[in-house]
This record gives C-alpha cells, sequence and structure tokens, in this order.
C-alpha cells in the first residue's frame, strides 16, 4: 500500500501541498487529477524521493521499486531498442557478467537469474513496446539524437514501462502521443500489475484506465473509487450536500445571532444568549465550493461567408521538393468540424499547414475565399510568447490601430481582465499561457479555426470549457488532437491521413479506435485449446455470479442508506413530522448522522458500480 500520512511542501513562501493524505490501496490504478498549479507535479516529485517535503511521509513497502520519467529526454549515439533494454539495469548487470564471469558456480547463478526474470524474451518485450509507441523496426534501429525532443521522450517512457517498477508514475504521459499511442497506452496500463499513479487531463483515458480517482485540491487530495466519470458523479453530489450544509448553517448562524441580539441586555436571558455566543463562536465554517471566474473561451463570430471556404482538388503538398501528401481531395464549408485522424509523422500538421496557407501545393489545384480569414493554433505558438511581456501589451501588439477598449474586450473574452491582464507571462500557468495564444490568434474573427493539439497545457475543466465555446462558435473547425473526449464532441467529420493521402473516414471515433486496436500486435503464444477456452469461460461465469451478488448486495444497502438519510433530512427540516429517536437530536448530532449515511451511500453506489462493470465485462 502507498500511504501519503499529512503531506506539505511549501516553495516560494506558499504551501503547494499542506496536509494532503490518502491511503492506495495495492495494485490500484490511480488518476491524479486537479486544476493547474495545484500542486499535481510536486505530489508526484515527492511519492518518487525526488523532493523532500516540509512535514509528513510517503510510506510504502521497504524495497519496492518506483519509476518516474525524467524531464530531459534521453539523447546520444544509443538507439531507442538499446535504450529501452537498458532500461532493465538487472538483465544488462547479469547479460555483462555472464560474458566476462569465469567461476562456473557464479555463471550458473547468474543464467539461473537470467532465466528466472524471462531475459531471453527481452528483447521481444522491448520491441513491442516500442512498436505500440509508434516506432517501426527502422526507427527503432536510429540513433536516438536523430529524433525529436517529443519522440525522444516516447523512448523515455518505452523504457519506464519496460523496467515494470512496482510503483509507476506517470505525469501527462500522453503530451508526446498521437491518438493511436494513447490507445494502446491504456490498453497496456489496463494489463499492468503493479500500483500505478498517472496525472492526466484526458476525461476517456481516465475512464478507460484507472480505478480511483485522487483529487487534489487546495493543497487536499480526497480519494474516489471509479473513473473521472464516477468522480464527476460523487463531487457532484458531495457539492450539493455542502451548499445544503451551508445554507442550513446560515440559517442556524442567523437564529442565533438574532437571539444573542435581541437578549443580550436582558438579565433574564443574558445566560441563555452567552451560551448561544459560545455556539455560535465553536460554528465550523463549511468550505466554499471553488469558482475559477478567469476560465473562459469565448470566441468571436466571424462574418458570414459563402461556401465553400477551401477545395483541394488532386493537390499534393509536402516541403522542398518532396511531397508528403498526394491526391488531396477534400472540401472545407463555413459550418464545418473535422478533426484529423493518423499517428504522428504521417502529415496532419503538413495537411493544416496547407489549408492555413503556409505551404502552397506542389501539384494540383487548391481554392480559398477571398475573404476567409484563419486563425491557426500550434504548441509553438504557447512557447513563443514573451514571457517578460503581459497578455495587454502582447495583444496591444498584434491589434495595432484598435482602441485600449477594444484590446482589453478581447482579453476578457478569454478570462484576462483586471490584474490578470497585466500580470508577466512568465507568471502564468500553461494553460493561461494556451488561452493567450487563443486570444491571440481569434483577434479578428476568423472564419476557420485551425487547432492542432490545443488540450496539452490544459487541465480537464479547461477542456471541458474550450469544448463549450467550440460548440457556440459560428466558424469552421479543424482540430488535430490525441484527446478523443475533445474530438468526438468537436468533431462531426473525420478525415484519416495515412498512406501519403488524406480521405474522409467513413465511420465513427469508436469505429477508428475498433480499426487501430485490430491492427495493434498481439502477445507472443499460440491460440488457446478447447480445454483452455472451456475452463476461461467457467471461469468467466464464476465470476459473473460474485460480481451479480455483489451488485444486489450494494442495491440493498443503497436502499437502506437512502431511506435512513431521507429520514434524517425530515428531522432536520420537519423535526414535527420526524421519527421520534431522530427528533430528540441537536442539529449538529443530526448533520453529522447525515454526513455519515452521505458516506455509507457513496461506498455502496462505488461498490455498485464496480460491480456492474465488472459483470457487464464477465
Amino acid at each position: 500500500m502507498l500511504t501519503l500520512n499529512a503531506i506539505t511542501v511549501r516553495l516560494g513562501g506558499r504551501a503547494i501541498l499542506d496536509g494532503a493524505s490518502a491511503a492506495l490501496p495495492p495494485g490500484s490504478r490511480v488518476g491524479l487529477i486537479g486544476r493547474n498549479g495545484a500542486g499535481k507535479s510536486t505530489l508526484v516529485k515527492a511519492i518518487a524521493g525526488m523532493l523532500e517535503p516540509d512535514s509528513g511521509a510517503v510510506e510504502m513497502p521497504r524495497g519496492a521499486r518506483v519509476g518516474y520519467i525524467a524531464q530531459e529526454a534521453p539523447a546520444g549515439e544509443t538507439t531507442p531498442f538499446e535504450a529501452v533494454l537498458a532500461a532493465d539495469v538487472e538483465r544488462a548487470r547479469l547479460m555483462e557478467e555472464a560474458e566476462t564471469v569465469t567461476d562456473p558456480e557464479r555463471l550458473g547463478e547468474v543464467h539461473e537469474r537470467l532465466i528466472a526474470i524471462d531475459a531471453h524474451a527481452a528483447p521481444a518485450r522491448a520491441a513491442r513496446i516500442l512498436v505500440g509507441l509508434g516506432f517501426d523496426e527502422e526507427a527503432q534501429g536510429r540513433p536516438l539524437d536523430s529524433f525529436s525532443g517529443g519522440w525522444r521522450m516516447r523512448v523515455a517512457l518505452a523504457a519506464l514501462l519496460f523496467s515494470q517498477p512496482d510503483l509507476l508514475l506517470l505525469d501527462e504521459p500522453s503530451n508526446h502521443l498521437d491518438l493511436e499511442a494513447v490507445m494502446w497506452l491504456e490498453d497496456f496500463l489496463k494489463s499492468y500489475r503493479a500500483t500505478i499513479v498517472v496525472v492526466s487531463h484526458e476525461r476517456d483515458f481516465l475512464n478507460n484506465v484507472v480505478d480511483h480517482i485522487l483529487h487534489l485540491q487546495g493543497g487536499k487530495t480526497t480519494l474516489y473509487v471509479g473513473g473521472y466519470d464516477a468522480f464527476e458523479r460523487q463531487r457532484a453530489e458531495r457539492m450539493a450536500q455542502l451548499a445544503a450544509a451551508r445554507a442550513n448553517q446560515d440559517a442556524q448562524r442567523a437564529k442565533l445571532q438574532d437571539y444573542i441580539a435581541r437578549n443580550s441586555a436582558r438579565a433574564s436571558t443574558a445566560k441563555q444568549a452567552q451560551s448561544r455566543a459560545k455556539m455560535l463562536a465553536k460554528l465550523q465554517p463549511i468550505a466554499e465550493i471553488a469558482n475559477d471566474p478567469t476560465l473562459a473561451f469565448d470566441f468571436p463570430d466571424p462574418e458570414p461567408l459563402r461556401p465553400p471556404l477551401i477545395t483541394l482538388d488532386h493537390a499534393a503538398v509536402g516541403y522542398g521538393e518532396t511531397p508528403i501528401l498526394k491526391r488531396l481531395n477534400l472540401r472545407l464549408d463555413p459550418d464545418d468540424r473535422i478533426a484529423l485522424l493518423g499517428r504522428n509523422g504521417n502529415g496532419k500538421t503538413t495537411l493544416a499547414r496547407l489549408i492555413a496557407a503556409q505551404l502552397a501545393p506542389m501539384e494540383g489545384d487548391m481554392a480559398a475565399s477571398s475573404r476567409m480569414k484563419v486563425g491557426y493554433f500550434t504548441q509553438y505558438q504557447v512557447e513563443e510568447l514573451d514571457v517578460d511581456d503581459t497578455p495587454l501589451a502582447h495583444m496591444t501588439r498584434v491589434m495595432r490601430g484598435a482602441t485600449p477598449a477594444a484590446v482589453r474586450a478581447q482579453l476578457g473574452r478569454f478570462g484576462f481582465s483586471g490584474d490578470k491582464a497585466t500580470t508577466q507571462v512568465g507568471k502564468l500557468s500553461g494553460g493561461e499561457r494556451a488561452r493567450l495564444a487563443l486570444a491571440l490568434i481569434t483577434r479578428d474573427a476568423p472564419h476557420l479555426l485551425i487547432l492542432d493539439e490545443p488540450t496539452n497545457h490544459l487541465d480537464v475543466d479547461a477542456r471541458e470549457a474550450l469544448v463549450q465555446a467550440l460548440a457556440g462558435y459560428k466558424g469552421a473547425v479543424l482540430i488535430v488532437s490525441h484527446d478523443r473526449h475533445m474530438v468526438e464532441l468537436t468533431a462531426d467529420r473525420l478525415v484519416l491521413v495515412d498512406g501519403g493521402t488524406a480521405r474522409e473516414f467513413d465511420g465513427s471515433l469508436d469505429d477508428y479506435v475498433s480499426l487501430v486496436l485490430a491492427k495493434e500486435p498481439k502477445a507472443e503464444g499460440g491460440k488457446p485449446n478447447r480445454k483452455d477456452e472451456r475452463r476461461a469461460a467457467a471461469e468467466k461465469r464464476e465470476a459473473a455470479k460474485a460480481w451479480r451478488k455483489a451488485a444486489r448486495d450494494a442495491e440493498s444497502e443503497l436502499a437502506k442508506f437512502n431511506a435512513e438519510r431521507s429520514a434524517v433530512d425530515r428531522a432536520m427540516f420537519d423535526p414535527a413530522g420526524a421519527d421520534a429517536a431522530l427528533a430528540k437530536l441537536t442539529m449538529t448530532e443530526l448533520m453529522k448522522r447525515r454526513a455519515s449515511l452521505t458516506e455509507k451511500i457513496e461506498a455502496a453506489e462505488a461498490r455498485w458500480l464496480e460491480a456492474s462493470e465488472a459483470l457487464e465485462e464477465a
């Protein structure tokens, strides 16, 4: 079990983590979530032993191997294949010793250990991991220095997965992956047998991989059972309960204050008033629900244009004299919402640059409306922002000739109002910088928005806000993203970039996911025989029977606890019609009982959800 005992970390005098505590079950897959700047990476570093907490401690079984990706990408003349194999330090050491040892007894020990750790199957396992992350046979043999930083970070991820630590720590592992590699990673992690803690802002990834959510807010952590959707349901219920409890407490406070004001001056009631004053002083304030008013995306609507915006007719595009994509036939209309699918390196960004008129067609024709304005977002724009400038200075520079009110209005659309507009970019979070880049590219109310991985720096809430803003935007959208939730809710046309061309994908995103997973290399080994199949079927039936009983038990508990909580609610709001035993309790006692029942309901709900999902799989 991994236990966080009141972890406190202060940076620059500010408490990033403030008594964060949680007990993570052995073998659990935990999604660590929270708003940008909440301290997720800080907590992961504390768990990895890279950062010493100011107080508190991280406890785990003695000798547990912890795996965490360093920020620096591997480099040098080493190949990806060699780098991944070297990640298993024990295997590498034993293989080297087997070549040099002269003592026959020691040589036998070395070979026994190599057999025990399945060392001879390691090259095939390393190759499978690299293939899943997008490295074909040729790429596995190239030097690391020939790859970009993003691809070298994939090698670091492959090495970490290959080393099979007892505790696997992943901080935004999908940031450098395309959709296909993300799906492979999901499949890999679902079968990983050790404990996983993964920081991610991707709803679908969390739903498909994790069985617990560790929510970090205000320096504190709360553990929820289930994936992201289950977390949202439980948290919404908790916030509703907090709101109700806060309303009750406000009413109680008002009543006490009124009594004190009316009775403090009279000798006959002064003692009662004093008693109520003590009661008022002991009322613990209930935390307010966190709300971030700066979380905003509001794209200005463009002027109407007649369709089509762009037409490609047998076009080709590339760099220098070499075309990357050929036979491109595509039409974009003012209301189109298109997502480009395909592995990294297949040409999605090249096609986006052609449509944005940053590249000219090498063959064929491209026709575009002369009045069309394009807003093109890339990660480079986020990285190239001047860290010493403010959002106001950036926007004033690009909106030359505009009034200060117009400049402020455009910034306000994206949450940069008041002091936020005059804060140095270097002090903004990654998500805020991404919002600023979006504000800059949409200043002219573009007819077409091209978004190339817009969510890399955005947390879950910001991604949801972006999805909603795009839904209300009246222009066309072309999006490249590995976030399935974003693609599914934004795009109504899918275009597959593959095999040196781009074509409409006739199917849904789920169809595409199934297609990709069907192509993935399978684990080695022959087909199971009939005896194995019968045994597996029998095991599934037994598992289904157990999960069915667990679901029924959880349903029974839910009904019981809900009835008890309803009775407590009646006692709180209508004591006259309440159960006699409950009517005797004070408001504080009733609130405590209600909180206890709510926890039991959440636990029963989680058990029912787990049993239902397991039953469906079985």
